[in-house]
C-alpha cells in the first residue's frame, strides 16, 4: 500500500521548486494535493502537469482571508485536510547597516506570520475532523546559525524552528505531529537571484558564490529538491507518528545538531 493513500495534502508555494517536488512525491504515494500558490496561473499549470490528484488553489499566506479560503477549498475538494507543508518563503540579504524595514516586514510576514497562521488554520481544521494530522514547516540551515549578510532571513528561519517546537508540543494531544525540515543550499532557479545578491555585496563575479557553496558541502554538491522528498514523505506518513517538534537537517552534512 502507498504510504499516503487517501490522504489530503496542502503545500504552500508549490507551483515550482521544492514545493512542486513534494507534491510529485506525495501524489506518487497516493495523496491528493492542493497546489497552493500566490500565482494561480502557475499553480493551475503545475496541477495540470501533475495530473488528476493535484488541483490549484490561490493562496496568499500574508492574508488571513486567503488562508481560510484555501483551507475551505481543500475541505470542499478533498473532504478534509491531513497534511500541511508550510513551504512558501521569501529570501533577501543585506549588511546590517542596509537592512530596510520593508524587507524585514515582508520576510517576517511570509516566512513567520504566514507559517504560523496557516498552521493555525490547518490545526483548527484537523482538530475539528478528529483524526489527527501532519504539519511540516520548512526551516533552513540558516535558522541554525547567523550569517553576516543574511540576518533577517536567518532570524525568520530560527523563528520557524522555535515555532515548530512550541506548536508540536501544543498540538500532539490532538494527534497532530508538527515537525520541520532544514535544507542546506538547494539548487534551483531561485539561486540565480541569491547568487546575484551575494555578488553585489561580496564583490564577486556572477556564478562564483554558487560554485563555492556547492563545493563546501561535505556531500560534494548542492542539494536538489528531490533530495528533500524522502524526509517530506516520511514526516507526512504514519512512520513519523512518534516524532514531535523536531527539525531535521537535510543538507549533505553542512550542519550537525
Amino acid at each position: 500500500m502507498k504510504r499516503l493513500e487517501g490522504k489530503s495534502a496542502l503545500i504552500t508555494g508549490s507551483a515550482r521548486g521544492i514545493g512542486r517536488a513534494f507534491a510529485e512525491a506525495y501524489i506518487a504515494e497516493g495523496a491528493t494535493v492542493a497546489i497552493a500558490d500566490i500565482n494561480l496561473a502557475r499553480a493551475t499549470e503545475t496541477a495540470a502537469e501533475l495530473g488528476p490528484q493535484a488541483y490549484p488553489v490561490e493562496m496568499d499566506v500574508t492574508q488571513q482571508a486567503s488562508i481560510d479560503a484555501a483551507i475551505a477549498t481543500v475541505v470542499e475538494k478533498a473532504g478534509g485536510l491531513d497534511i500541511l507543508v508550510n513551504n512558501a518563503a521569501l529570501f533577501d540579504l543585506a549588511p546590517i547597516t542596509e537592512i530596510t524595514r520593508e524587507s524585514y516586514d515582508r520576510l517576517f510576514a511570509i516566512n513567520v506570520s504566514g507559517a504560523l497562521f496557516t498552521l493555525q488554520a490547518a490545526a483548527k481544521q484537523m482538530i475539528a475532523q478528529g483524526r489527527g494530522g501532519k504539519i511540516i514547516n520548512m526551516a533552513s540551515q540558516a535558522g541554525r546559525r547567523g550569517e553576516a549578510l543574511v540576518a533577517v532571513y536567518c532570524a525568520t528561519k530560527a523563528a520557524v524552528i522555535s515555532l515548530t517546537q512550541s506548536a508540536g508540543l501544543n498540538l500532539i494531544p490532538h494527534g497532530i505531529n508538527v515537525n520541520a525540515i532544514a535544507p542546506g543550499v538547494v539548487d534551483g532557479e531561485h539561486w540565480d537571484g541569491v547568487d546575484a545578491m551575494f555578488a553585489k555585496y561580496e564583490n564577486r563575479p556572477l556564478g562564483e558564490k554558487k560554485k563555492l557553496v556547492g563545493a563546501e558541502v561535505p556531500f560534494g554538491r548542492m542539494g536538489t529538491a528531490q533530495d528533500l522528498t524522502g524526509m517530506a514523505v516520511f514526516l507526512a506518513s504514519k512512520d513519523s507518528d512518534y516524532i514531535v517538534s523536531q527539525t531535521y537537517n537535510v543538507d549533505g552534512g553542512n550542519w550537525m545538531s
